[in-house]
């Protein structure tokens, strides 16, 4: 078994990394004194696939346990299915000391995770993630929350799990356009912060994509997670340097938001992001024209879908106002140095900033 552990004094946990953990869970739970009620909160998706099965183990395992299911997409991550999980958790007696289990994928995960941090002023919570994105990004770090109409994650809470399950074998069941979509959030710890790590996700893409590799999968998995663990136990709340987790994020966001959350998968956006960050990273002198020319090559075999045609450098940036980190000075931006070194600045003009999404349109 491979175990990152997030250090962050007495609120650090680890995250177990090893195919076939999934029916351990029950073990991994008792090993943290987790053995309480638990509630697992999945999608309608997961339900069959994973989670009825692993109700059954709990509850052979001699534990209280409850499946509360969502339906599948990123439209449950919302106040109103978070204010439908208080109901049912409060008709279920649950109680300050009940544990919160997230089984699935990023959305399940970020509003399980929110639901833990705000009921009855936060309960025991628990990553299981069943998806790419989820297992090397979004269960890794305490972010959690819900969406507002007018943009992605705007209210949540810093709140870390107790520890992060990760089995890889449940990435078989994943269609390839998720699998693809989830490995944009690996290529980008390899742009801002490891040359080694981006020239060797680069080397194994199909076999990432085609989880044809095992062993390679898993280190992947092991050391993107190792990564994030790295940036925020030093940033915990993206107050600074943990924010270049954001890299393709200003722009990715926007395009989701425009897009009503629904025609882009969050990986598949990002993609077009960081296409404009690449560009902005050109334009400020740090990347070669070349560089830039060969990221993007490597961007398009995610086969992220065309933008639409309409839209607009005007309805980007206006979507981008309501960017989490924007402040006063500006809009904050994540550029490259060079493949693997990041940096953060406000230092960007609306020109620049035009011509970098003039650029990812015609890409798209």
């Amino acid at each position: 078994m491979r175990i990152v552990n997030v250090d962050l004094g007495e609120r650090s946990y680890p995250i177990y990394v090893q195919a076939g953990l999934l029916p351990q869970l029950a073990n991994v739970l008792k090993k943290h004194n987790l053995d309480e009620r638990i509630f697992v909160i999945t999608d309608d998706n997961v339900k069959s696939l994973y989670a009825e099965k692993v109700l059954a183990e709990l509850l052979d395992a001699d534990m209280q346990a409850k499946l509360l299911v969502i339906p599948a997409g990123e439209r449950s991550k919302s106040l109103q299915q978070s204010d439908i999980l208080y109901t049912r958790l409060l008709e279920s007696r649950a109680d300050r000391n009940s544990v919160v289990v997230a089984l699935g994928g990023g959305v399940v995960g970020d509003l399980a995770g929110f639901v833990a941090a705000t009921f009855m002023r936060g309960v025991p919570f628990v990553q299981v993630p069943t998806t790419v994105l989820s297992q090397v990004d979004s269960s890794v770090g305490g972010k959690v929350g819900v969406n507002h109409p007018l943009g992605k994650n705007l209210i949540g809470a810093f709140y870390q799990p107790r520890f992060v399950l990760i089995d890889p074998d449940t990435l078989k069941t994943l269609p390839q356009r998720e699998i693809r979509a989830g490995f944009a959030e690996v290529i980008k710890y390899g742009f801002i912060h490891s040359r080694e790590f981006y020239d060797a996700v680069a080397a194994h893409l199909d076999a990432l994509f085609d989880l044809s590799d095992p062993e390679q999968l898993e280190s992947t998995l092991y050391t993107s997670c190792r990564i994030k663990a790295e940036v925020v136990s030093q940033d915990e709340k993206e107050s600074g340097r943990s924010a270049i987790l954001n890299f393709g994020h200003t722009v990715g966001h926007a395009i989701e938001a425009l897009t009503g959350y629904a025609q882009f998968l969050h990986g598949e956006a990002v993609v077009h992001g960081m296409k404009a960050a690449l560009h902005l990273s050109l334009q400020a002198g740090w990347l070669s024209e070349q560089s830039v020319q060969e990221a993007v090559e490597l961007l398009r075999r995610f086969q992220a879908p065309p933008l639409p045609a309409d839209m607009s450098f005007r309805a980007l940036s206006e979507a981008m106002q309501k960017d989490k980190k924007r402040s006063s000075k500006g809009q904050l931006w994540v550029l490259l140095q060079d493949i693997g070194r990041s940096l953060l600045t406000r230092d960007v003009s609306e020109e620049q900033a035009r011509r970098a999404v003039e650029f990812m349109l015609g890409e798209s």
